[in-house]
């Protein structure tokens, strides 16, 4: 197989239900390495969910969840973080009170867990990954600025920075360019597209010129369940997506 164009996530049949309500119904999906792909999809789709079921935050009444070929299904977050799927949810996560390079200093793998807090030294190579990760999301400017001040797209960067220090394998993004501006929108389309050549990117967005930009791959949810899939241009033209999401 091309390592470059391998499944990395492989979703079969998932499916959730909340007091006989299917938030998330048959659900199929897969992620390619070096890829974007989006889901869209009308307010109550299930999109959001579905990230939560890949993650652990909820868990799933059907289906599999396979992670380079490994069930993932069940498992608690704190682990599957560390199996390297990361998510950054749609309001920043972030600690306002230190700096740039601090954040991204707490987020290194090496003080993990109290025995991992104990222990933990300001190697060359922690100081070179923070510096290394600001100039990816384009603060390294900004590194001893305190993070509360930032702008609101530079708070949603840092955030991103943040996972990038863990150096995931897959990173889940949802509605990251909500409340941004222009300019922070261009800025983040370009980064993302940076960040998915070494790993696999999946987005939640309502955004459709951004979504355009960024995807390599979108799949459209309605209902629970997949509506479309495919380039953004064969979505955006299917009758049945015109119908339900982008005609309104």
């Amino acid at each position: 197989m091309n390592i470059k164009n391998e499944t990395v996530l492989e979703i079969e049949d998932l499916g959730v239900s909340f007091d006989g309500f299917k938030a998330v119904d048959g659900f199929n999906f897969y992620l390619t390495r070096n890829h974007v792909h989006v889901i869209i999809g009308p307010n109550g789709a299930g999109k959001t969910t579905v990230l939560d079921l890949i993650c652990g935050k909820t868990r799933a009444t059907s289906g599999s969840i396979k992670f380079r070929n490994k069930e993932i299904r069940g498992k608690r977050e704190y682990r599957i973080v560390r199996e390297g799927i990361g998510r950054k949810f749609q309001n920043p996560s972030i600690y306002e009170n230190l700096t740039v390079f601090e954040n991204l200093e707490i987020s290194h793998p090496a003080g993990r867990g109290v025995i991992g807090c104990l222990l933990f030294r300001r190697t060359p190579e922690i100081l070179e990954r923070c510096r290394s990760v600001a100039e990816e999301i384009g603060l390294l400017e900004l590194m001893d600025t305190e993070a509360g001040i930032l702008s609101h797209g530079q708070k949603q960067w840092l955030e991103i920075g943040m996972l990038l220090m863990q150096e995931p394998e897959i990173i889940m993004l949802d509605e990251p360019v909500a409340g941004m501006s222009v300019k922070e929108r261009a800025a983040t389309a370009e980064l993302i597209r940076k960040i998915s050549m070494n790993r696999s990117v999946m987005v939640i967005e309502h955004d459709m010129e951004f979504v355009r930009e960024i995807a390599d791959r979108v799949t459209v949810m309605h209902l629970g369940k997949i509506l479309a899939e495919g380039s953004m241009d064969a979505v955006s033209n299917d009758p049945k997506v015109i119908e339900v999401y982008i005609g309104h």
